[in-house]
């Protein structure tokens, strides 16, 4: 069981051994209790690992929410941001991700905005390429479509992403939309 007077190394020998359904369990009783902040995050990066391990990503993206909220330093602050905004993508929520992308913008410093949106383009682009392979085609085509609003695409993404959709439409049956791409590759 564990308990708020523990150290971080007696929370890992507590949950080692122990399956990763128990390990949630215990965690989320544990983060009821009134707990110091860095145990607390601690407490919170152990669920959110076990969550993306079990392909549980919108709970893991609102943990790592939680934890930006917590963070102490701007750099850990940013990277749980990316990975709240990488874990919604995953989890097929849109709305979250641009959320955690607007709460990013908001954030960074201007030197840091080309880096930053060229990763949240990546986490879209990685997991269409997935869905892609798991021949999941509707929802590659609405990752594409997403990532055609997005602004900063240069011209070369926006033909990559174009001839993507005009692949996926094809193979969907969607004429209408392949005939409206075609015109414009």
């Amino acid at each position: 069981m564990l308990r708020k007077e523990m150290m971080k190394s007696e929370i890992e020998n507590e949950l080692r051994g122990k399956g990763d359904y128990v390990q949630i369990d215990m965690l989320r009783r544990f983060l009821k209790e009134n707990l110091p902040n860095e145990i607390k995050r601690f407490a919170l990066e152990k669920l959110s690992v076990i969550y993306e391990r079990r392909s549980m990503f919108a709970e893991a993206a609102f943990l790592y929410g939680k934890l930006a909220e917590m963070a102490p330093g701007y750099n850990e602050r940013i990277d749980n941001l990316l990975k709240e905004v990488e874990n919604y993508i995953r989890a097929g929520f849109f709305e979250g991700a641009d959320a955690a992308s607007n709460k990013i913008t908001a954030e960074m410093k201007p030197m840091e905005k080309t880096k930053i949106s060229d990763a949240i383009k990546g986490f879209y682009r990685a997991q269409a390429v997935i869905y892609e392979r798991e021949r999941r085609r509707s929802k590659a085509a609405e990752i594409y479509e997403k990532m055609l609003t997005m602004k900063g695409l240069l011209d070369i993404e926006k033909k990559e992403i174009n001839n993507r959709l005009l692949m996926l439409y094809k193979d969907l049956g969607m004429v209408q939309k392949y005939l409206q791409i075609r015109d414009k590759v």
